[in-house]
C-alpha cells in the first residue's frame, strides 16, 4: 500500500479514453496506468469512460465486458437521453471499469471527430458523459471520496458536484480533482450550450464557465475543482503564463496554490526491453550493447535502410504537427542527411509534413524511412533500435516517448519545455555532468538551437565511454507509476481536507 495514504480511498476516475479500451493519445495511457497504480496501492478504484462500442469490439485481447443492467436518463435541454452501463475488470488489477453506453453519441468511427474535424455535437456528447458520471455514482452507491476528472471532456463534473449533487446522499464529503493534460484543448463551445450542462445560467460568467464569449468546459473544471493537477512540474509553471496558459492563465494564477505538477510515469511492464515481445532481441542495462545492436540491425532491415552499425540512427514516433517541432526538422533535414545519419519516422499529422517526409524517404531510401500511420510493433522497435530519439517540441505538457527512449537505451534530443525539461538531464560535456546526464536539451525554439543539440549528440556518439554512460544512466531511471500515484494520493488528501474545512465553515 502507498506510504502516503492513511487509509484506502474510494476513487472514481473519469476520462474520455483509456488503454487498453481506446486510445488516441497520452491521456489514455495516463488514465489506464494511474487506475492500475492506485489500485495496486490498495485503493478502491473505479474508472468511468465512454463505451465506443464498435471501436472496442474491433480490438482483440480486451478484458470481457459485461452488462450491469443499469439504465439512466439525463435531461439534455428538454430531451430525455437514456444511457446504459457496461463493466469490466481492469487488466491485472482489482480496479473496475464502467463503460457508459449511448449509441447515438459514442458508436462512431473515431472518439472525437473525423477527417472534417471535431464532431459538431461534441459539446452535447461530453456534457452527457460528464452528467452521467455522478449520476452513475449515485445509482450504484459508489460514494466516492475523490472524483478525479481529466481534460475538458470531464470538466463539467466538478461544477455538478458543487451544485446539483452537493446535498445528495453519497456526495457529502466527495472532493474533486481536475487534471490538465494539454491546455491547447479546452472544449470551447457556443454559449447556448449552457442549456446542455444542467447548470444554472448564473454560472455563465467570467469567474466560472464563460471564457472569451464561449462556454469553456476546461475552464469550468479549473474554476470548480477542489485541487488541480497537470502532468509535469514545469508545465504547471508554464500554464500560469500568457505564453502557456492559452487564455486561461489569469484563472490559473488565481488558483496557483491549488495547482500541482505531477510527472507522468509509464507502464514499465509494457515498456520493458528485457521482456518486450515486440523486439527481435531482449536486452537490459547489463547487456544492452548486444541486444540493441541486434534491434538496430533488424530495424534497418525492416525499414529498408542501409545495414550500417556505425551510422547513427535517429528515430521519431510522433504526431506530425508543428507542436512536435516538425518545422525545425524540416529546416534541418538537409544538414542532417549530410552528416551521414539515418532517420526513421513513424506517425501521422499535417499533410505537408507527411508529404515532406515521404519525399525525403523517396530521395534518400538508404538514409530515411517514413512510415505514415501507426504500428505498435514498429513504435517499440524504433525505441529499441534507434540510437537517438527526436522530441524538439514547441510545447510538451509531459511526453512519454522520452521516457520510453531512456528505458530502451536510446538517447533523447529534446527541447527544454514541460515534461521534457523535467525528465531529461542534459549532458553539458563535463565529467560532472556525465554523472547524471541522460540526453541533450536545448532551450531556444530555433533551427540553431536544435542543430546545436544534434551536433552535441553526434559528437558524444563518437566517444564510446561517454555514450555507454549516457545509455546506462537513462536505463537505470525509475519511470514507474508508483511515485506518481503517491503524489496523486497526497493531492487527494489535500482536496479532502479542503472539502472538510468548507463543510465545517458552513456548519458554523
Amino acid at each position: 500500500m502507498s506510504s502516503v495514504a492513511v487509509k484506502p480511498l474510494r476513487i472514481v476516475l473519469a476520462a474520455s479514453e483509456a488503454v487498453p479500451f481506446f486510445k488516441t493519445g497520452g491521456l489514455a495511457d495516463v488514465a489506464g496506468a494511474l487506475t492500475k497504480a492506485l489500485a495496486d496501492c490498495g485503493h478502491e478504484v473505479t474508472l468511468i469512460i465512454p463505451d465506443y462500442t464498435p471501436l472496442r469490439q474491433n480490438k482483440a485481447g480486451l478484458p470481457a465486458v459485461h452488462d450491469t443492467g443499469l439504465q439512466f436518463t439525463i435531461d439534455m435541454n428538454g430531451r430525455s437521453v437514456t444511457g446504459e452501463v457496461n463493466w469490466a475488470r481492469y487488466p491485472q488489477s482489482t480496479a473496475t471499469v464502467l463503460l457508459v453506453r449511448q449509441a447515438a453519441y459514442f458508436d462512431r468511427g473515431q472518439p472525437y471527430g473525423d477527417a472534417g474535424g471535431g464532431y459538431a455535437d461534441n459539446s452535447e456528447r461530453f456534457c452527457f458523459f460528464s452528467r452521467a458520471v455522478p449520476e452513475i455514482c449515485r445509482l450504484m452507491v459508489l460514494r466516492p471520496d475523490v472524483l478525479h476528472c481529466n481534460d475538458w471532456q470531464t470538466g463539467l463534473i466538478p461544477a455538478l458536484l458543487n451544485s446539483r449533487y452537493a446535498q445528495i446522499a453519497g456526495f457529502e464529503q466527495t472532493a474533486s480533482v481536475m487534471t490538465i493534460h494539454n491546455m491547447a484543448y479546452q472544449g470551447a463551445f457556443w454559449k447556448m450550450d449552457m442549456l446542455l450542462t444542467g447548470m444554472h445560467w448564473g454560472f455563465y460568467n467570467p469567474s466560472h464557465m464563460e471564457a472569451w464569449g464561449s462556454l469553456n468546459l476546461l475552464k469550468t473544471g479549473l474554476a470548480f475543482a477542489d485541487q488541480l493537477t497537470t502532468v509535469s512540474p514545469t508545465y504547471a509553471r508554464e500554464i500560469c503564463t500568457p505564453e502557456g496558459g492559452c487564455g486561461l492563465d489569469g484563472l490559473l494564477r488565481w488558483r496557483q496554490s491549488a495547482l500541482t505538477g505531477i510527472l507522468n510515469g509509464i507502464d514499465i511492464d509494457v515498456w520493458n526491453p528485457a521482456t518486450d515481445p515486440l523486439l527481435p532481441a531482449p536486452f537490459s542495462a547489463d547487456n544492452w550493447q548486444t541486444g540493441k545492436a541486434r534491434c538496430k540491425a533488424h530495424l534497418q532491415q525492416r525499414l529498408g535502410l542501409a545495414s550500417s552499425p556505425r551510422t547513427p540512427l535517429i528515430g521519431m514516433v510522433s504526431r506530425l504537427v508543428d507542436q512536435k517541432g516538425l518545422d525545425l526538422i524540416a529546416g534541418c533535414a538537409s544538414a542532417l542527411l549530410h552528416r551521414r545519419v539515418q532517420l526513421a519516422f513513424l506517425g501521422t499529422g499535417d499533410a505537408r509534413y507527411e508529404s515532406l517526409l515521404r519525399d525525403l524517404a523517396k530521395r534518400h531510401p538508404e538514409q530515411v524511412s517514413a512510415v505514415i500511420g501507426f504500428d505498435e510493433s514498429l513504435a517499440h522497435q524504433i525505441e529499441a533500435g534507434a540510437d537517438l530519439f527526436l522530441m524538439p517540441s514547441q510545447f510538451e505538457p509531459c511526453g512519454l516517448n522520452q521516457m520510453y527512449s531512456q528505458r530502451y537505451g536510446t538517447i533523447p534530443i529534446v527541447r527544454q519545455v514541460g515534461g521534457l525539461a523535467d525528465s531529461v538531464s542534459h549532458y553539458d560535456g563535463t565529467p560532472a555532468g556525465l554523472e547524471t546526464a541522460t540526453g541533450f536539451v536545448f532551450a531556444d525554439y530555433s533551427m540553431a538551437g536544435f542543430s546545436t543539440a544534434v551536433e552535441q549528440a553526434l559528437s558524444a556518439w563518437q566517444d564510446a565511454a561517454v555514450w555507454n554512460r549516457l545509455v546506462r544512466n537513462g536505463m537505470h531511471r525509475d519511470w514507474s507509476w508508483q511515485q506518481s500515484a503517491d503524489r496523486y494520493v497526497a493531492v487527494y488528501h489535500e482536496a479532502l481536507a479542503k472539502v472538510a474545512s468548507r463543510k465545517a465553515e458552513n456548519r458554523l
